[in-house]
């Protein structure tokens, strides 16, 4: 079911040019299961009761790989999926997700994802998602990522969010649960352009003693298009949380970042910052005095900011 021109999309969504042979995979074309493969520790199957698959790495699995990307290349095609992950105890994985669509036709063509994590005790999760839309039509593309974590005592979740380009409208949502000594990092990367539309909202609840979080957001906004942050955190116990949202305004694009902290114990520490600005003038003149025209310089800043 996979053609030359799939293998681009998986190329810049899940850095697939071709099918592995030593690591799991689900890859899903215009709502159809298109590949599959399983190995002892880690195990795909597919829902019953509605679209999607449950992945379950077993425990104790050590340095595992497992892609789950998503390609939508009918104009039109419109699908919500649920994935559960379960992570076993003391499992070590990453996990590379992504979506990408091509749409020449007229018609909107949608992706909502519906995520689980079930991360056991002491596990370490890396999530990478890569999100990506182009072709020469009309037609809209949309993403919508519904993200829910829960985290046992002493785990790892690292998520990575990237928005390369060419999605029309996106609306994230996050919600995370910590327990003890859990430890999670989400780093959100974007850049709109065009009349393109983007909402993240995110909330984690830090209810164990030891609990951490790091959110870092980093996005640059052109032309006409509009970004919104809401990114919260909430202390329930002793533990520690970083809010960081810097944003790049250019042409007449708009940008609003929201970050909210709520400490209901009295040892929860957690701090948010937040900055909006055009590109730094004095960057681009240095940039400039090399010999890099204006377009050039303003490209290598953005792409340096976005890394």
């Amino acid at each position: 079911m996979l053609e030359r021109y799939d293998f681009n999309l998986l190329d810049k969504i899940a850095d697939l040019s071709y099918l592995p042979e030593n690591t799991a995979y689900n890859i899903r074309k215009n709502g159809l299961s298109a590949e599959r493969k399983v190995t002892e520790t880690v195990d795909i199957t597919t829902k019953t009761d509605k679209p999607g698959i449950d992945i379950t790495i077993k425990p104790f699995a050590k340095d595992e790989t497992v892609h789950i990307p998503v390609i939508i290349t009918e104009s039109g095609h419109a699908e919500t999926v649920y994935n559960d992950f379960y992570i076993g105890e003391g499992a070590v994985v990453t996990i590379i997700a992504g979506c990408g669509i091509h749409n020449s036709g007229c018609d909107e063509s949608r992706h909502d994802g519906v995520h689980r994590f079930f991360i056991g005790k002491n596990a370490q999760v890396k999530y990478v998602e890569k999100h990506y839309g182009d072709g020469d039509g009309t037609g809209g593309k949309m993403m919508n990522p519904a993200t829910k974590i829960y985290m046992e005592s002493g785990s790892l979740c690292e998520m990575e969010s990237v928005q390369i380009r060419g999605i029309d409208s996106t609306k994230r949502t996050t919600d995370a649960v910590l327990a003890d000594n859990a430890r999670l990092v989400v780093t959100e990367r974007l850049m709109t352009h065009g009349e393109q539309v983007a909402e993240s909202e995110m909330t984690v609840e830090l209810n164990g003693s030891g609990a951490s979080a790091q959110i870092i957001s980093r996005s640059v906004a052109k032309d006409t298009s509009s970004q919104v942050f809401f990114p919260n955190a909430v202390g329930n116990a002793a533990c520690r949380a970083h809010i960081q949202c810097d944003s790049i305004l250019m042409d007449n694009a708009k940008i609003r970042s929201v970050p909210a902290i709520t400490a209901n114990h009295p040892d929860a520490q957690i701090v948010h910052e937040a900055a909006i600005g055009r590109i730094n003038n004095d960057q681009l003149l240095k940039l400039m005095t090399f010999g890099i025209d204006e377009q050039e310089a303003e490209n290598i800043i953005i792409e340096g900011f976005l890394k």
